[in-house]
């Protein structure tokens, strides 16, 4: 298999050169490629020395560097891993036989601590497990680390992914992408390190969750439309209901309605709960129409890439055939 290892970085000059080293004895045979979002250091040259195809992407953040390495490599499988020395090279040969033995699709390295706890200082454990929790209780569970950087995939999904995550949020648009798409996907664990001296993270704990939350919420109405209409909707005739039950006891009782802007506020809020149902239907089916768009879209790449075609050149010089 022609195997691509992508580590998209940026200020990485401290561990660039050691991880693609490690990937280079993990993956002997296979093309590492390291893609640049704007580092103001070394990353560059240290990347380049260390014998890896280094390439730049302008637009900032993980997730616009990905896009591109994905439109931009081929091969039959990728690697994808960050240049900062917090993951285990070792590990890649065994995701890589996942999706080359059974045909997986995706295949996620599952974090585990590895030394001591600095690797999930600031509660970013607790914090990643309780999105994982999100996403499995919104479009299914069968993930259980869904904000690793470490995985490996198929050229079926790598050309069929309709990559928008912009950042960090990337992690969990590919996760969802195979749960809603129902492809074959396994995880294996992988020690998971600190960073070392001198490497600074470029995560915020509080500020990538909520982008992260933002992203699920996104994904959600997207891809589920009528589940989300719809809890806004339900939420909607429950308050209308509560707030309209004394208006229509009172009226039994007495024939009369003595608070009409309560029930002007009651019918206004059931005419809303009404018409976000009705709204949620119909994305339904739009949905449905994007996803079979995916999936057809899966199923048209090519599981191996394509060998690029040799060049036709002439002879320069031909000789003369007999008799000229």
């Amino acid at each position: 298999m022609r195997v691509a290892i992508l580590l998209p970085c940026y200020n990485e000059e401290v561990t660039i050169a050691e991880v693609v080293e490690g990937f280079r004895q993990a993956l002997p045979k296979a093309e590492i490629y390291v893609y640049d979002n704007n580092s103001t250091d070394r990353t560059v040259e240290r990347a380049a020395a260390a014998g890896a195809i280094v390439r730049r992407e302008p637009l900032q953040g993980k997730g616009n560097v990905v896009r591109r390495m994905f439109a931009d490599i081929e091969a039959d499988a990728y690697v994808m891993a960050d240049g900062d020395g917090t993951y285990d090279p070792a590990s890649a040969a065994a995701m890589i036989e996942h999706i080359e033995r059974d045909n997986i699709d995706m295949v996620v390295g599952v974090r585990r601590q590895a030394g001591d706890d600095k690797a999930w200082r600031g509660g970013r454990h607790m914090g990643g497990r309780m999105l994982t929790r999100i996403v499995a209780f919104l479009f299914g569970k069968r993930f259980t680390d869904i904000l690793s950087g470490y995985r490996t995939f198929s050229r079926r999904f790598v050309k069929s992914y309709p990559a928008i995550a912009r950042g960090f949020e990337l992690e969990t648009e590919l996760t969802v992408h195979a749960l809603e798409l129902r492809l074959p996907v396994a995880e294996i664990e992988t020690p998971y390190k600190a960073r070392p001296e001198g490497s600074e993270s470029k995560l915020s704990a509080g500020r990538d969750g909520l982008q992260i939350l933002r992203i699920i919420l996104m994904l959600l109405k997207e891809e589920r439309p009528f589940r989300f209409f719809g809890s806004i909707s339900l939420v909607l005739a429950v308050i209308s209901v509560a707030i309209s039950y004394p208006l229509l006891i009172t009226y039994i009782e007495t024939g009369l309605v003595p608070r009409v802007p309560t029930a002007v506020l009651s019918t206004g809020l059931m005419l809303l709960a009404f018409l976000g149902a009705t709204c949620g239907l119909i994305l339904d089916s739009v949905s449905r129409g994007r996803r079979e768009q995916k999936r057809m879209a899966y199923l048209a790449a090519a599981q191996i890439a394509p060998e690029p075609s040799p060049a036709s050149a002439k002879p320069a010089n031909p000789k003369p055939g007999p008799g000229k």
